[in-house]
């Protein structure tokens, strides 16, 4: 079986010495730690080896939480997701077969966004971009970002909406128990909730042919539908979407596998997003790649829909297929 990974991540030591510090406010084993910061830094002693034992053809890379949502200026923004596009544009060049590349944005400068993802996606060869959540408290529905939208659709580059920007909000939920922010809980809620943004902002009704990507079998909303249409319908508001909800799920916003490691979820993302809205990805180096796999290998799912999982919605979305093609 072929396999695409779409959240692959990698960092740049130079950028962040460029960037401010931005503790993340996770803690995690001292063993764990020296593991990532061995692996995220590297292209070829570890991670193509990491591929290969496991059957990975192609990773789509994407820069670290927090990524240029980090930074403060708009100038610093633009500087820095040039330096990291760049960078990135190298490593896939030296390995055009096996690794492809997510943009970074400066959303800090919606005009300068637009911009970089143009020369991305156009001279860079990038198949789509990828943002950490908000940008200093602003997100994806506001009006600043049309114009990033537009150019998204215009492209047919999908953006992939991943967790873990500088918290924007003091949950006193997370109160005495650290536990709960990151990954094991908090960023899934967060980022779910920004995916619901947009698609309440309708921005999906003015720009159709958009697609949002989720990970984590799409911070888990594809799970939801029914409930968001039942409430929806209950709500007095001032303008409607174009469709419920839930019909934006699946087609406008779909999802991947991403450090989801059990297979009846897999199923169930199936089951609720449809077989054509998911695909799959690891999170590397924050988890095992053999897991990644085994979770769509082991679902009890038909081999022809397992393979979209894989490979074939991946290369329809990201347009893998027409580059090979070209």
């Amino acid at each position: 079986m072929r396999y695409i990974a779409l959240e692959e991540a990698f960092a740049i030591p130079d950028l962040a010495a460029r960037q401010p510090a931005t503790p993340m406010g996770i803690k995690v084993t001292s063993e764990y730690a020296a593991m990532v910061g061995r692996k995220i830094i590297d292209f070829e002693e570890h991670r193509l080896p990491d591929m290969d034992a496991n059957g990975i053809d192609v990773q789509v890379l994407s820069l670290t939480v927090p990524g240029i949502q980090a930074d403060e200026s708009p100038a610093a923004a633009r500087d820095n997701a040039r330096f990291a596009n760049d960078f990135l544009a190298e490593a896939v060049a030296a390995h055009p077969d096996r690794f492809k590349g997510f943009a970074a944005l400066p959303l800090q400068d919606p005009a300068a966004a637009v911009a970089e993802l143009r020369r991305c996606v156009e001279e860079l060869g990038f198949v789509g971009a990828l943002v950490n959540d908000h940008t200093h408290g602003r997100y994806l529905d506001h009006p600043s970002y049309d114009d990033v939208w537009a150019a998204l659709e215009e492209l047919q580059a999908p953006l992939y909406l991943h967790p873990g920007s500088i918290p924007a909000d003091d949950w006193h939920l997370l109160d005495g128990r650290p536990e709960l922010y990151g990954a094991t809980w908090s960023w899934q809620a967060e980022t779910g909730g920004h995916a619901l943004r947009v698609i309440y902002g309708g921005v999906f009704d003015r720009h159709p042919r958009a697609t949002l990507i989720l990970g984590h079998l799409g911070e888990f909303l594809s799970f939801q539908r029914s409930r968001l249409d039942s409430r929806y319908r209950t709500l007095a508001l001032s303008r409607s979407l174009d469709r419920m909800p839930s019909q934006y799920i699946g087609s406008n916003v779909l999802a991947t596998t991403s450090g989801i490691l059990a297979p009846e979820a897999v199923q169930a993302a199936v089951l609720t997003a449809g077989e054509d809205a998911v695909m799959f990805a690891v999170d590397y180096p924050y988890e095992e790649t053999a897991d990644a796999v085994a979770a769509v290998a082991k679902a009890d799912l038909p081999e022809s829909v397992k393979a979209k999982i894989a490979h074939g919605n991946a290369e329809r979305v990201l347009g893998l297929a027409r580059s090979q093609e070209g």
